[in-house]
């Protein structure tokens, strides 16, 4: 569905006064403005929460799940199409306190899609957590039970209330959904305009996707489709020309607040010596830093890392040494995958002062998610404490050149999004192939039966083939002019439309939209498959 230029505009202006705004320490809900999703409301895109999603803490029974399925206004569930969702909480709507509860590891990433896929009306599903963002995308056999079904499934594993979620989530729903992973991609929705982080992130959703059972058809074509788009847009907008990354906005805010001459001279320490730690390393190398401390599990990425870049000294610490080695650091810059913190009050404390010529306070940059350094740690006399949310004091500048640069990138994801949204629709066609299959299979064998019945029993195999391959040969040639006004690759737009009549017309002719709805199919499998499961740890148990 093509966005008006008056959302899009409207949308950029509010995601640019957002980069723009004060710095805030505040943890509230409000701490960020919420334009994106706020505009989709007005658009009929429901974010809103909904009293069910609360009060219904309870799951249905399997059973009630297929007794709903036939007796709710049944034709409109029924034969609803598969949509697309997202459930996210991102920057713009979330503060850090909640995102890191609710982040997912890498290595986690296909259990969650199993489990996400096991849920009653969950067809497909995928993962994209980062430091800014925790959203799940779905293929959802009904969008309300959908969004209920993974909203709970949220909270089960990150201990966060669902009431508490409904606050902070937002939906998204079919185009609206992809627009949104489009503009993910291009970098339009991170906090740092054009930044690259983030589409090597989606590339790995497909990396990582490959082969798990759940990562459909749908979602693998969604995120590769957000790929080419977020390729395209680097490409054609020149978007990321002059753009800071996470890790270079964090090196950025640190020289912020230090006195500009200390800037050559004071002690640099990176806890972490991932994408992130190398990164850091990196915008201080340009900046003119030209001795850092790394503290990290192994040696062998720090070797990796030294060669890289020859113009600075890189001195490895293990991580026993990690506070003696901040006890000798004006600027500690954290960025592993700890799921628990490094720095709390107690060792910080402990610490000794930092000298007046770095401003005598000791910054902690920490752009973990989790985070790496305990909020307490701001407590302490002689620390400042800076999160992945305090970023947004560096991204303010060129404004002007970025907006031009976002809105060339909306032409080209609402281009996008059209054509896959034209694929997709010419995935319509494809229940109906199998069904008109189906059906001349049907009619094939009942009178390839008759035939060899008459034929009598002592006709040879010789014979018996020969007739039944003359059968197939003659389904398959009436089959092959229908198939082929059936089959489109979405896109050309006529030729869309044109198919999606013809497959109309086919299921009236041969009555197939009488048989038993797909999405139904899929419901009595979803059910059947969780009773066996059930059966299967019953029986387990008493063995």
């Amino acid at each position: 569905m093509a966005v008006s230029t008056s959302f899009a505009g409207a949308k950029l202006e509010a995601l640019f006064l957002k980069a723009s705004a004060s710095s805030s320490s505040s943890s509230n809900a409000s701490y960020l403005p919420r334009p994106i999703w706020t505009r989709r409301v007005q658009r009929g895109v429901r974010c809103e929460v909904v009293a069910s999603d609360v009060a219904q803490t309870g799951s249905s029974s399997n059973v009630s799940a297929l007794e709903q399925l036939k007796t709710s206004a049944a034709d409109r569930y029924t034969k609803e199409r598969s949509s697309i969702v997202v459930i996210g909480l991102s920057i713009h709507t979330t503060p850090v306190e909640m995102r890191e509860k609710l982040a997912i590891p890498e290595a986690e990433w296909p259990r969650a899609i199993g489990e996400l896929c096991g849920l009653n009306h969950i067809e497909e599903a995928a993962v994209l957590s980062t430091c800014n963002r925790m959203e799940i995308y779905v293929v959802a056999l009904s969008q309300h039970r959908g969004v209920k079904e993974v909203t709970e499934w949220m909270s089960k594993t990150s201990g966060v209330p669902v009431s508490e979620l409904c606050q902070h989530r937002f939906l998204l729903y079919n185009n609206d959904a992809t627009q949104h992973l489009f503009e993910v991609s291009a970098g339009l929705d991170s906090l740092v305009l054009g930044e690259g982080q983030i589409l090597a992130q989606v590339k790995q959703v497909v990396k990582v996707g490959q082969g798990v059972v759940g990562f459909g058809r749908n979602i693998s074509g969604l995120f590769k489709h957000a790929i080419t788009v977020g390729k395209r847009v680097r490409t054609e907008t020149n978007i990321a020309a002059g753009a800071v990354s996470v890790s270079s906005a964090a090196v950025e805010l640190a020289l912020m607040k230090l006195p500009e001459p200390s800037h050559a001279t004071a002690r640099m320490l990176i806890i972490g010596a991932g994408k992130m730690g190398k990164l850091v390393i990196k915008h201080l190398g340009s900046k003119g830093c030209t001795k850092v401390v790394v503290v990290n599990r192994s040696e062998e990425r720090v070797a990796a890392i030294r060669e890289e870049m020859e113009g600075v000294e890189i001195i490895y610490k293990p991580l026993t040494e990690m506070l003696t080695s901040a006890a000798e650091a004006d600027v500690i810059f954290t960025s592993t995958a700890s799921e628990t913190p490094l720095f709390f009050e107690e060792n910080v404390k402990d610490l000794p002062a930092v000298g007046p010529e770095t401003g005598g306070l000791r910054l902690f940059v920490d752009i973990s998610v989790p985070r790496n350094v305990r909020s307490c740690v701001a407590d302490v006399d002689g620390a400042k404490v800076y999160n992945v949310d305090d970023l947004k004091e560096v991204v303010a500048a060129n404004k002007e050149d970025r907006i031009r640069k976002a809105m060339e990138a909306q032409s080209i994801i609402t281009e996008e999004s059209k054509q896959f949204e034209s694929w997709r629709d010419s995935l319509e066609t494809v229940p109906t192939i199998k069904k008109l299959r189906a059906y001349a299979e049907r009619i094939r064998v009942a009178e390839l039966d008759k035939c060899l019945s008459k034929m009598g029993d002592d006709i040879t195999k010789k014979t018996r083939k020969a007739v039944d391959d003359l059968s197939r040969g003659i389904v398959n040639k009436l089959l092959h002019g229908p198939m082929q006004h059936l089959r489109c690759d979405g896109s050309d737009s006529r030729t869309l439309s044109e198919t999606l009549e013809n497959m109309h017309a086919l299921n009236r002719m041969f009555s197939l939209e009488t048989e038993i709805s797909v999405l139904e199919q899929k419901i009595r499998a979803k059910v059947e498959q969780t009773q066996n499961d059930k059966c299967i740890k019953q029986l387990q148990a008493q063995f």
